[in-house]
């Protein structure tokens, strides 16, 4: 399997579903059922969310190591580790391993996790699926990066992102801001290395709040919302020249959602990187350009019935004004879509999204199975969340048949791959 291959250089789809939301919320059995459904219902690619550690709110994007993989999703926690192993793999990560085994990480775990997922990572790959992961932008405060390298993150202010459709006082999020100043100096080394580990686990890789690398709200250190913030300069393209320097092309998705600004657009053609387009943004009046109509979407975008900090498309929908049902359903005449969008909301935009130009077409698991806002994954700005998770044979064969065909018919669908 070529990793290096753009998202849309072919027509193709796939299904978010982390690995929490499985069965059990565990590797295993359940990742591999999982895995052989996709490939009944002619998916070829498979997302998932940071397989990073949550913190104690569940949440995989504020991790205590932008490096170290979650035990937690471990299918044998206990299973023994060699000392060779525990050489081997300190070795090859000699980068980052001291900063996790400092703050009290088991470098056992960390071998564990690649044995299992790599396992995995084989069995998706001879059944002809790519897995796609997820680079959160920042780190979590006073966890392994930040004390490893101090002179890398910054105590005058947090992350976070302006008022918006999510939160009216913004998003507060607290990570640690970046020195851009002396990243440049070591020549992006930290970020170059981070890349690394993401693609030895991902073929495709979602970079979270890209905006933020053309500008990011800095919120002043202590304050209680995201009001007082401010935008500063991001370090543009550099970081991304140093990883290709290093690494070779990168097959990266920018997650270029939120209060996105024409630099943010500029940065990500120049680099040559597919942006997303979110269904549930569209269908707004026309008096403005929305790049999530399906009107607007273009080849070199990934379209989403919806992501994870969405609600499920029966839950947006079942809340969503009539105005903007009218506009919705106006779509899905246009494109063709044989589903009744009332009567089946969630397989009305599965089909809008494959029916469309973007290269790679996603969709929720619960959407699928057709789930109101029970099933939705996080709430931006809200604590809770990033507890669903699927019960057992809740994907069938008759799901997977229902979306093959409209996978097939949408000329999406993967090209079996011999075993």
């Amino acid at each position: 399997m070529d990793a290096t291959r753009p998202f849309t250089e072919t027509r193709a789809s796939g299904v978010q579903l982390h690995i929490t939301s499985l069965p059990g919320g565990r590797l295993g059995q359940p990742a591999r059922d999982f895995v052989d459904w996709l490939v009944e219902a002619g998916q070829s690619v498979w997302q998932v969310l940071p397989v990073s550690i949550p913190d104690k709110h569940r949440s995989p994007y504020k991790s205590p190591s932008a490096f170290a993989a979650s035990p937690a999703l471990l299918e044998h926690p206990q299973a023994p580790v060699s000392e060779q192993e525990l050489q081997d793999f300190a070795a090859r990560e000699a980068y980052w391993v001291d900063s996790w085994t400092s703050f009290g990480g088991d470098l056992a775990d960390q071998v564990r996790f690649d044995r299992e997922w790599s396992a995995l990572r084989d069995y998706a790959h001879e059944r002809g699926i790519r897995i796609l992961g997820d680079v959160p932008i920042y780190v979590a405060p006073d966890a392994a990066d930040e004390r490893a390298w101090p002179q890398f993150f910054r105590n005058d202010a947090v992350a976070g992102c302006p008022p918006d459709a999510y939160a009216a006082t913004g998003q507060l999020w607290g990570n640690p801001l970046y020195r851009w100043d002396v990243l440049r100096e070591d020549g992006y080394t930290w970020w170059v290395e981070r890349l690394r580990r993401t693609f030895a686990l991902f073929d495709l890789v979602r970079v979270d709040h890209f905006r933020g690398f053309a500008a990011y709200w800095a919120i002043p250190a202590g304050d209680d919302t995201a009001l007082n913030g401010r935008w500063e300069p991001g370090p543009g393209r550099e970081v991304f020249d140093a990883a290709i320097a290093a690494l070779g092309p990168l097959p990266v998705l920018a997650e270029d959602l939120g209060d996105i600004d024409q630099p943010v657009i500029d940065l990500r053609k120049a680099l040559g990187f597919p942006g997303m387009a979110v269904l549930q943004f569209a269908f707004e009046p026309a008096y403005q350009y929305n790049a999530h109509d399906p009107e607007n979407h273009e080849p070199n975008q990934v379209v989403y019935t919806g992501t994870h900090d969405n609600d499920t498309v029966c839950g947006w929908w079942w809340d969503l004004p009539d105005h903007r049902r009218q506009l919705a359903r106006e779509a899905c005449r246009r494109a063709g879509v044989g589903a009744d969008v009332d009567a089946e909301p969630s397989w009305g935009f599965i089909e809008l999204a494959l029916r469309g130009p973007c290269g790679l077409s996603m969709m929720q698991a619960q959407d699928v199975l057709a789930l109101g806002s029970s099933a939705r994954m996080n709430a931006p700005g809200i604590e809770g969340g990033w507890s669903w998770q699927m019960e057992p044979g809740a994907l069938t064969s008759a799901h997977a048949a229902r979306l093959r065909a409209l996978t097939e018919a949408t000329g999406r669908l993967a090209t079996p791959r011999s075993r």
